[in-house]
């Protein structure tokens, strides 16, 4: 039995947020080979996608593209229902290294978005109070209370990371782009991360699209996984993941979690071994 057939929604999709259509890109000269050729998906409106595939197969490339740092040379891509024609303001972003600033102390590395991104732009002097107490409230959601007058040299790796989540999340987007987050951490540390955007998630209606090598994380995170080819880059699997949420890491050890898991990687190998 697939995993498409293992879940059934009980009501009707939510819409379309994000929607890749035949979307094709190539870095430098046109006779380049395509990170990605022919590129078709669509994300639902609050929910937590995850996107796997082997190395080099275009998953950044979809980053950059969805969120207007990259325009495709075919195809188009939409965000909220709007022609993505320039970088998508409502996204936050987070990667696999926190890239704080290390002379800003955590309190102002997260203010860095709103010194940029208008509305906030425009509010910050007036109402620096409100974004102050706005800031406050998300690192102690993440663990992070009292951390606000640190450098971030002064915190772990993952006490960075999540600090990066925060200043992904301050302005409030309808879209959170996470692009190997945890990549670089130890494994305890990357699955107390994991329940970190797990219920971050929860609490907000934002849509969350992760790119991730991780299969474990992505089938814990995600209620859908996209499964990638080999370049040029296009989704050659979809699986809804039919676990009950709210999900706690008990359940990644379970016959249930591991033959998911398992499927996953069945579509990963195929991939590799079509290249």
């Amino acid at each position: 039995m697939s995993l498409a057939e293992k879940t059934a929604p009980a009501s009707g999709p939510a819409p379309v947020f994000v929607s890749l259509d035949g979307v094709t890109h190539a870095y430098g000269t046109s006779g380049g080979i395509p990170a990605v050729e022919g590129l078709t998906l669509a994300i639902r409106k609050g929910e937590f996608a995850a996107v796997v595939g082997p190395s080099g197969c275009g998953k950044s490339t979809l980053m950059k593209l969805a969120t207007g740092l990259q325009f495709p040379r075919g195809g188009t891509i939409s965000v909220a229902g709007e022609v993505v024609r320039r970088p998508v303001k409502i996204a936050g972003m987070a990667f696999q290294a926190p890239t704080l600033l290390p002379w800003r102390t955590i309190l102002d590395n997260l203010m860095l978005p709103l010194e940029i991104v208008e509305p906030h732009r425009s509010r910050l002097r007036t109402n620096k109070a409100e974004y102050v107490e706005r800031a406050e409230a998300l690192l102690e959601q993440v663990g992070l209370r009292g951390m606000s007058g640190k450098f971030p040299w002064e915190l772990s790796g993952g006490m960075q990371q999540r600090a990066s989540l925060c200043r992904a999340l301050i302005h409030e987007p309808d879209l959170l782009m996470l692009d190997e987050p945890f990549g670089a951490l130890d494994a305890f540390t990357r699955e107390e991360l994991w329940c970190v955007i797990r219920d971050l998630h929860a609490r907000r209606s934002v849509t969350v699209v992760l790119v991730t090598h991780d299969l474990r994380e992505a089938a814990f995170l995600a209620d859908r996984v996209f499964c990638m080819s080999a370049r040029p880059g296009r989704v050659i699997a979809e699986a809804e993941i039919g676990l009950a949420r709210p999900r706690d890491l008990e359940v990644t050890y379970t016959p249930e979690f591991a033959d998911i898991v398992h499927e996953l990687r069945g579509h990963i190998v195929t991939a590799r071994s079509a290249s």
